[in-house]
């Protein structure tokens, strides 16, 4: 974590730490997009039929954790189709004006992207009902007994909805999706490919165990390894000869307080608080959210997937519990409890 309490090994985006360059790190098409292979095999044959027959892609739904390329994997759909890109977010579009507004005023064939699309409210959802299935609006006009309802013709679109919480989305709205992508967390291969390539667009010679040290450290996120590629590219020019090395990777990771496996001083301050707080759990997630001052939506969407996949933390009905891994990676002699031995050994 900096000065300013932002987390480098946040998978959510900042404008504090991710700079314009981000986007110039982006790729364009389907072959510059590295990982994600089977759901880029299956989109491509989906967009190749479309063009084939004349059409609008089907509307396509992008889910999974934040920080691994549902935007830029929007942008390529457009690409791809030779349609324009229209953005916005869930939570922008506050009244069903608001949405009908965007959808009259797209051309056809034309891409929309809704990123955060489970925060829009059910009032404004139910405007898309009748525009993803049959290219009409019903907007009413006039207020009390005048008020009618007309029905507006749209053209031909794609929606693009990308989401952290595909449950949170309403049956109806999921169900008009005609593709589903799931988008996985990437492997240590996959990410170092994505630094080896950011590495050249930004012009800064990389050696490639600096490459893949960084790459072990990303949490199997991209948004992550390419800010972490940059802020030791920073180091790299300042204190070192200009090419990163893995002296310059480890002195950049540890100076951010970004262990050898990913963790930072909040992961670590979370499993220190389960242990030495709460005897290694189980403890409910608002007691331990309120004891080390953090949102506990914030701990349950970003920080507690990774440390689950990486075995250093179980849910349980009654609460959180500290892994014998995450008493290890500590220092922390592993406790004799019951329910500690019974779970974990």
């Amino acid at each position: 974590m900096n000065e300013e309490g932002y987390r480098y090994s946040s998978p959510e985006f900042s404008a504090l730490a991710d700079s314009d360059v981000e986007f110039s790190l982006r790729p364009r098409t389907l072959d510059e997009y590295i990982g994600q292979q089977k759901a880029k095999e299956n989109l491509r044959i989906y967009m190749d039929a479309a063009k084939k027959r004349g059409e609008a892609l089907d509307h396509v739904l992008l889910y999974g954790p934040p920080g691994l390329g549902k935007t830029t994997l929007a942008s390529i759909i457009a690409n791809h189709m030779g349609s324009q890109f229209r953005v916005t977010s869930g939570p922008a579009i506050e009244k069903q004006g608001d949405l009908a507004a965007l959808l009259t005023n797209l051309s056809d064939s034309d891409v929309l992207f809704i990123d955060e699309i489970h925060r829009m409210s059910r009032q404004v959802e139910e405007v898309l009902y009748p525009a993803m299935e049959d290219n009409e609006i019903d907007i009413i006009i006039g207020k009390g007994p005048a008020a009618r309802s007309i029905r507006l013709d749209l053209q031909q679109f794609t929606l693009v909805g990308a989401t952290t919480r595909a449950g949170q989305l309403s049956a109806p709205l999921r169900d008009r999706f005609g593709i589903i992508l799931r988008l996985e967390l990437y492997t240590p291969l996959e990410l170092c490919a994505i630094v080896k390539r950011s590495a050249g667009i930004l012009g800064i010679e990389i050696e490639a165990d600096a490459a893949m040290q960084l790459a072990r450290r990303s949490r199997g996120t991209p948004r992550i390894a390419n800010r972490l590629l940059k802020r030791t590219r920073d180091f790299a020019q300042v204190t070192g000869s200009g090419v990163i090395t893995s002296a310059d990777a480890d002195k950049a990771l540890f100076s951010m307080g970004i262990d050898e496996l990913g963790l930072d001083d909040t992961d670590r301050r979370l499993l220190t608080c389960i242990i030495r707080s709460y005897g290694g759990g189980p403890v409910g997630l608002e007691t331990v959210a309120a004891s080390i001052g953090e949102e506990a939506v914030t701990i349950e969407d970003v920080y507690e997937p990774f440390l689950m996949q990486q075995g250093f933390l179980g849910r349980t009905p009654r609460g959180r519990v500290a892994t014998k891994l995450a008493y290890e990676h500590l220092g922390i002699p592993f406790g004799d409890g019951p329910e500690n031995v019974s779970m974990f050994e």
